[in-house]
C-alpha cells in the first residue's frame, strides 16, 4: 500500500572507471552480492579480485582482500540506501493518508483514537524494519522497557491553563465529558486535583516537579485503542469524583487521598493492549518475569516507580524514607487489585465488612480503597451513554486485536474478545449485570448517596443493551426467514 510505480523500477549507477562511464542497472532485489558482481563487471575488474586469495601470494593477497571488503561494504551501502528510499515513500504515503483521515470533517472521536494508534503501528514498523526489532512481530517485546522514562529537565512545555468554574465543577462528577480534552488539557485537569486535595502541600510537593511527573505518566501510556492516556484521565477524574460525591475527606487521611489519586493516574502504566490470558498463554517475557501472577499489574507498578525513582519525577521527594515505605505499599495493593481476576475475592472481602466498616480499622480501609479504584478503573457505563459508548467500541477494538493475533499464533480465542462472536450489547450486557451493578450497589450501602448519580445509570445502561439485544435478535431472526424462504422458493424451481 502506498509505493509509487517508481520504487520498483530498476536501478541504476553511474561510474567513472578510468575516464570512461560506466552504467550498472540492478533491481531493487538484488542482494549485496548481486551489486558487487555487477560492480566488478562494468568496470571491467578481474573477478580474482572478488575471490578469495591463498595466504601464500603475500602483499598482493592482503591489497585484493582490502578491495574486496571496500567493495563489499559499498554495495552493502548501494543496497540499503535503495531499499531505505523505498522505505520512505511508502511510509510517506502511508501517513499521508492516515493523517488525511484525521483531518476529514466530522470524524468520530473513536476513528480519531483508532487513527493514532495505526499512527503507532506504523511507527514501530519504521522502527522493525530499519534495524529496531529483531524478534517476531506477533509477541509483545520489552528490549525498549524503559526508553520512555528519561524525564525532562526543563519546565514541561505543556501550556497552564485556567480552569473555568463551570469545569471545575464538572470535574467533581461522574457525568464529566473526557472526549472533549486534548492530552495538555488532561494534564492540567490532573495537576488541578492535586492542587485542589491538598496533596501538593500535604507532601510538599514541588509543583514543577509534578508537572514533570504528569509529563512522565503521559508520555509511559501507550496508544493503543482503549488502555491509553485518556483512559488513566478517565479512571483518575471519576476517583476525583467519587472523593467528592462520597465526602472521603472527612472519612480518610490526606494520605489515602494522595495514595488513591496515583494509584488511579499510574493504574495501565505502559499497558501493551493485550490482556493477562495473552500474556500468559504466549508467554511472553512479561508473563515469564512475574510467574504468571498479575504480569500487567506488576509491570504498572514498575514503571510506575522508575518514573517516581528519577529525582526529576519524584512527587515523593519530601516526605520521610518510612512513610515513603508505607505509600508504595499501599499504591503497589491499590494496582495489583485491578486485575479482574481478583474481582471475586476482593467484592466477597468487602461485603463481609460493609455492614459493620470501622474507618479506625487499617483493614477496612485498604479494602474499601481496593474497591475505590476498581469501581473506578471499569466506570465507563457510569457515564452518560454519549461518552460511554465510544468506549465500548475502543474496548472491542482492542479485543479484536488481541483475538486476531491470538487466531494467528494458535492460542486460545475468548467468545466475548471474537469478532465473529460478540456484539456491543452481549459484550455489556453481562458485564453490567454481573459485574457492575452488584458492586456499585455493594459500595452504595457505605454512600447511599451514589444511587442516583452513578448506580442508576448503570441500570438505565443495562436497560439500553437489552433493548438493543431484542433489536439484533429480531432483525436476525427476521434474516434467518427470509433465507430460509429463498431456499425453499429455489427447492420449488
Amino acid at each position: 500500500m502506498g509505493s509509487s510505480p517508481s520504487s520498483y523500477a530498476p536501478k541504476t549507477i553511474y561510474l567513472n572507471v578510468d575516464g570512461k562511464i560506466q552504467k550498472v542497472v540492478f533491481s531493487r532485489h538484488c542482494s549485496p552480492c548481486d551489486i558487487k558482481e555487477l560492480l566488478c563487471s562494468s568496470s571491467n575488474i578481474p573477478s580474482t579480485l572478488y575471490k578469495v586469495v591463498p595466504l601464500s601470494t603475500g602483499q598482493l593477497g592482503e591489497k585484493e582482500d582490502m578491495f574486496q571488503n571496500v567493495l563489499s561494504q559499498v554495495a552493502e551501502q548501494f543496497s540499503r540506501a535503495f531499499r531505505i528510499n523505498e522505505l520512505k515513500t511508502e511510509v510517506t504515503n502511508r501517513l499521508a493518508m492516515l493523517e488525511k483521515r484525521v483531518e476529514l470533517e466530522g470524524l468520530k472521536v473513536v476513528e480519531i483514537e483508532k487513527c493514532k494508534n495505526d499512527l503507532k503501528k506504523l511507527r514501530d514498523e519504521m522502527t522493525s524494519r530499519v534495524g529496531g526489532r529483531v524478534n517476531c512481530p506477533c509477541k509483545y517485546n520489552f528490549s525498549d522497557d524503559g526508553k520512555k522514562l528519561t524525564p525532562r529537565r526543563d519546565v514541561p512545555s505543556y501550556p497552564k491553563y485556567t480552569l473555568s468554574q463551570e469545569t471545575i465543577e464538572a470535574l467533581k462528577k461522574p457525568t464529566f465529558d473526557v472526549w472533549h480534552w486534548e492530552h495538555n488539557e488532561m494534564l492540567s485537569c490532573l495537576e488541578y486535583m492535586y492542587h485542589d486535595l491538598g496533596l501538593v502541600r500535604e507532601f510538599n510537593m514541588n509543583p514543577i516537579t509534578l508537572k514533570r511527573w504528569l509529563l512522565g505518566i503521559q508520555e509511559n501510556y501507550r496508544s493503543n485503542p482503549f488502555h491509553n492516556f485518556r483512559h488513566c484521565f478517565c479512571v483518575s477524574q471519576m476517583m476525583y469524583g467519587m472523593i467528592h460525591l462520597c465526602n472521603l475527606q472527612e472519612k480518610l487521611t490526606l494520605t489515602d487521598m494522595g495514595i488513591l489519586m496515583t494509584a488511579a493516574v499510574c493504574h495501565d502504566l505502559d499497558h501493551p493492549g493485550y490482556n493477562n490470558t495473552y500474556q500468559i498463554n504466549a508467554r511472553t517475557e512479561l508473563a515469564v518475569r512475574y510467574n504468571d501472577i498479575s504480569p500487567l499489574e506488576n509491570h504498572h507498578c514498575a514503571v510506575a516507580f522508575q518514573i517516581l525513582c528519577l529525582p526529576e519525577c519524584n512527587i515523593f521527594a519530601n516526605v520521610d524514607l518510612e512513610a515513603f515505605k508505607q505509600i508504595r505499599q499501599a499504591i503497589i495493593t491499590l494496582i495489583l487489585a485491578t486485575d479482574m481476576a481478583r474481582h471475586g475475592e476482593i467484592l466477597e472481602s468487602f461485603k463481609q465488612k460493609v455492614d459493620s466498616f470501622d474507618y479506625a480499622n487499617e483493614e477496612h480501609v485498604t479494602c474499601l480503597k481496593m474497591v475505590l479504584i476498581k469501581c473506578c478503573d471499569i466506570s465507563n457505563e457510569v457515564r452518560p451513554t454519549e461518552v460511554a459508548e465510544p468506549w465500548v467500541d475502543c474496548l472491542l477494538e482492542e479485543y479484536f486485536m488481541q483475538s486476531d493475533r491470538e487466531k494467528c499464533e494458535g492460542l486460545p480465542v475468548a467468545p466475548f474478545m471474537d469478532r465473529d462472536k460478540v456484539t456491543k450489547p452481549t459484550a455489556q450486557i453481562g458485564f453490567i449485570k454481573f459485574v457492575l451493578i452488584p458492586m456499585f450497589e455493594t459500595v452504595m450501602k457505605l454512600f447511599p448517596q451514589i444511587e442516583e448519580i452513578m448506580v442508576q445509570p448503570l441500570r438505565d445502561s443495562r436497560d439500553h443493551y437489552e433493548e438493543l439485544k431484542q433489536i439484533d435478535d429480531a432483525m436476525t431472526e427476521a434474516q434467518k426467514k427470509k433465507t430460509e424462504n429463498m431456499s425453499l422458493g429455489g427447492k420449488k424451481k
